[in-house]
């Protein structure tokens, strides 16, 4: 949005802005000069009579060819910026702590932080990451379809695989545009032999069924890899045994924005993998685990996953706000990097990501992973995708709200819910998780709010839950913003 890009030139102290005159998405056309135009009239109305430097110049691709409003002076054609250029470039020298790029993540508080990573150690580790995790061959097509502005799209579609002089490829549009073939009709044009995805494009396009995978030629695939979140085993056995047709190889990747790249993860063809399990931790990362108390976990445990000592891809800082990043990440575990995420430990080493901490929900003192519940709901065949969230109940102190996206052409729900598919939802809760597992309440959406990398942002849905949907937060890296409305005003059963 005009608002958030304001915001992010305002505490980067930005002078240029690159953009488009449009985007192209699923077949429309998205105002990126437009949008500009309305955040750096923003940004000169927040400046005007304050010390500090606006945008001066805006850099415009031209990919549509559509109208736009320029002004002169300021705008500048890319192609015009470009002419008359040298095809070599000698780069400028500079220290490897040296700030490579800010990337805003999204807050807890829904104040963006924006995360800065270093030249040497961020670009290091991306190449060592990338050739290790996906077992890089030289004739290798890799193709990573997150979106390039996610941390998986810089790290992955664009400084991991140059600086491995890989083949890389990026993607513009959605996984269901113009149908539920766009990424296996892609892999049989381009012949790709790795490919990258999260978890929730995978159910999503699992829920549209197997015909859309099985009529395009896939046998070029040779590594799968899902990124993102945790992925269920119904997920990774469809990918797997569907998509890689039983023979892929596929890595299960855990790693943050903060990390800069993979941190636990098989490592293909070598670590035998267990489905929803990201495995081992990739030489360099040292994962502890603790209890709330900050009391060290040893053996089969679960707990609170943190990292003990440095690595290279990890940011440096929050722009303009040190003690911020030292609170957020240093504070909580003292000595240990706190990744915000809970974590269980199996009986052979095995780690296996459980969520967001602030995704744990206490009901009656049980407490279960929202992860937990997700998984079970969307075994169920009328179920696509589910996000389950706490809201606060005045016997139990947290009660369990779910929101539903419907399968498609499931006849026996008719699109709507229903007393009986509550009743089978809770019975199968019941049956995989346990007595103690109950959902309250149940409401149906048309979409959860993922961001365009795919991500769920799950505050939403606690702030619904919560009955607080006036304070949502910076929701700019929606895909699909309108979303937002329809689960303001879905109606919730329970």
């Amino acid at each position: 949005s005009a608002d958030s890009l304001a915001n992010r030139v305002l505490d980067s102290g930005s002078r240029v802005i690159i953009t488009m005159d449009e985007g192209l998405r699923a077949g429309k056309a998205i105002p990126l000069k437009a949008t500009t135009d309305e955040a750096v009239a923003m940004v000169e109305a927040d400046l005007a009579g304050k010390d500090g430097t606006g945008v001066e110049t805006v850099v415009v691709l031209k990919r549509t060819g559509g109208q736009i409003n320029w002004t002169e002076g300021r705008d500048i054609w890319w192609s015009d910026a470009c002419e008359g250029q040298s095809e070599v470039h000698q780069a400028h020298i500079v220290s490897a702590e040296h700030p490579l790029f800010i990337l805003y993540t999204s807050g807890s508080t829904g104040t963006p932080k924006g995360q800065v990573h270093s030249h040497g150690g961020y670009i290091t580790y991306t190449a060592f990451t990338h050739r290790t995790v996906f077992d890089l061959r030289e004739d290798d097509v890799f193709a990573c379809v997150a979106d390039v502005g996610w941390i998986t799209g810089h790290s992955y579609i664009v400084y991991g695989p140059l600086a491995n002089g890989a083949t890389t490829f990026m993607f513009e549009s959605t996984p269901l545009y113009p149908d539920a073939g766009r990424y296996w009709d892609m892999v049989e044009r381009h012949k790709f032999t790795i490919f990258y995805t999260a978890p929730t494009a995978i159910r999503a396009l699992a829920a549209q069924g197997d015909e859309f995978v099985t009529k395009y030629d896939r046998s070029s695939l040779r590594v799968l890899g899902t990124v993102g979140e945790p992925i269920n085993p119904e997920a990774w056995e469809w990918y797997w045994h569907t998509v890689g047709e039983g023979r892929c190889t596929i890595v299960d990747t855990w790693w943050q924005t903060e990390t800069g790249g993979i941190c636990i993860s098989p490592v293909a063809p070598a670590t035998p993998v267990v489905g929803g399990s990201a495995t081992l931790p990739l030489p360099g990362i040292q994962p502890r685990l603790f209890s709330a108390e900050g009391e060290m976990l040893e053996g089969e445990t679960e707990g609170l996953l943190c990292i003990e000592h440095p690595w290279p891809g990890q940011t440096r800082t929050i722009w303009g706000d040190h003690p911020r990043y030292v609170e957020t990440y240093f504070s909580t575990i003292d000595g240990y990097y706190f990744t915000g995420d809970g974590c269980r430990r199996d009986e052979h080493g095995y780690y296996w990501i459980t969520g967001r901490v602030d995704d744990v929900i206490n009901v009656s003192g049980h407490r279960m992973g929202t992860a937990e519940f997700e998984a079970v709901l969307v075994e169920h065949e009328a179920i696509a995708e589910a996000g389950v969230v706490g809201f606060p109940h005045d016997i139990k102190g947290q009660g369990v709200l779910a929101f539903l996206i419907l399968a498609t052409g499931d006849s026996s729900v008719d699109g709507q819910y229903s007393d009986e598919l509550g009743i089978a939802l809770n019975q199968l809760c019941r049956q995989r998780i346990g007595a103690h597992a109950r959902i309250d309440r149940f409401c149906v959406i048309p979409g959860l709010p993922k961001t365009r990398s795919g991500k769920v942002m799950r505050r939403i849905l606690r702030k619904v839950a919560e009955g607080d949907p006036g304070n949502l937060g910076d929701i700019s890296t929606l895909a699909e913003p309108a979303v937002v409305e329809a689960i303001v005003n879905a109606e919730i059963h329970g």
